[in-house]
């Protein structure tokens, strides 16, 4: 055998490294406009997507902002249609300017200013711009991880299945395997056959949308909240299907915050990466004792991965998006938080978590 093939790599008795964090990204709101200028100055090309991706060289294979988290820029004039398309990545999407429309497995979502709408994987789903002005969307994906790992497949000319081939598939999704599942030992170890591994259970994740005006009204309660409280003030957009892993898609949690002048949040860390979006206010960020200022209408690569920070609002209140691939290291185990440097580091998910001072 081609000993270039492999190699062993002999780690006998050897200590882990300390991890090498990469720095935060901040990408101001002028850079943002030019890019949206350059876009909207281009002809429609033929799939409809005018689509420009937010590239940070240092997060490696797959395009990303974060390392396991890409963001793109999408323009559409009005009048205009994307073409139908699906991947196995799953969107979280987020609309700085205009409104429109979005199809996503037969559901119609009207959306506009700053709502949030998901898109889940292996969906066939469109975009239409049937406004009078510029839509302009952030979309949030799971891609680079996928790209990492050389799975992201992307079907650039889907074919809408015909009725009866849907109602052919649902009279059987149901279908009880007469080969079960059996336990072995009384630890709950168990055995699986491979009629049940390749039809698991399905849990059904429905395109979902987020108004801002709903939103809002409830964020702004958070405000009332004094200076000694201890939380941050927001409200995660959540999908009830991603149970326990309080996740907007499986990958991703999406919340929007409020942050009232003044406010200065205690450093914490997670491995959990966020990639935020500030839509009003200024304030700045403190990074493994790095400090980086923002504006509104700047993005953000916030927190990598394991790096301590907090955020803190100047004299005006600020209101953000957050994206963070929290969920995903919930499902694998992986998501180590500490809430605040003088308390422990905890496996979230996996054992009880932390609490704010809320009900003092």
């Amino acid at each position: 055998m081609d000993s270039r093939e492999f190699y062993f790599a002999d780690r006998t008795g050897a200590t882990e490294k300390k991890i090498e964090l990469i720095p935060p990204v901040v990408i101001p709101k002028e850079a943002i406009d030019a890019e949206i200028d350059r876009l909207a100055s281009l002809p429609l090309p033929a799939n409809g997507r005018r689509l420009s991706r937010v590239v940070n060289p240092l997060t490696g294979v797959g395009d990303g902002l974060a390392p396991g988290i890409e963001v793109s820029i999408s323009v559409l004039k009005p009048g205009e249609r994307s073409a139908p398309i699906r991947h196995n990545s799953s969107l979280v999407n987020f609309c700085l300017r205009g409104g429109g429309q979005n199809k996503a497995d037969g559901k119609t979502i009207r959306f506009s200013q700053h709502d949030v709408w998901t898109t889940p994987p292996w969906v066939i789903y469109e975009h239409a711009n049937d406004t009078n002005e510029l839509q302009v969307r952030l979309t949030y994906s799971n891609a680079p991880l996928l790209e990492k790992m050389r799975v992201h497949i992307v079907d650039e000319n889907p074919v809408i299945e015909s009725t009866k081939t849907k109602k052919f598939k649902d009279e059987h999704a149901g279908a009880q395997s007469p080969f079960g599942t059996f336990p072995i030992s009384d630890d709950g170890a168990q055995l699986m056959p491979y009629e049940k591994l390749i039809s698991p259970d399905v849990v059904k994740h429905n395109p979902l949308h987020f108004p801002w005006n709903r939103v809002q009204q409830e964020l702004n309660k958070l405000a009332a909240l004094g200076k000694s409280y201890h939380g941050r003030r927001l409200y995660l957009l959540y999908n009830p299907s991603t149970g326990h892993t309080n996740g907007t898609t499986s990958n991703f949690f999406a919340a929007i915050t409020i942050r009232p002048k003044n406010i200065v949040d205690r450093p914490h860390r997670h491995v959990g990466a966020a990639v935020n979006y500030y839509f009003a206010g200024k304030g700045f960020s403190i990074v493994e004792g790095q400090r980086y200022p923002w504006k509104a209408g700047d993005l953000m690569f916030s927190a990598p991965g394991w790096a301590v920070h907090n955020h803190a609002s100047l004299d005006e209140d600020v209101y953000e998006i957050t994206i963070q691939d929290s969920p995903l290291n919930i499902w694998m185990g992986s998501l180590l938080w500490q809430e605040s440097l003088d308390q422990p580091i905890e496996s979230l998910g996996a054992n009880e978590g932390f609490s704010t001072n809320r009900a003092a």
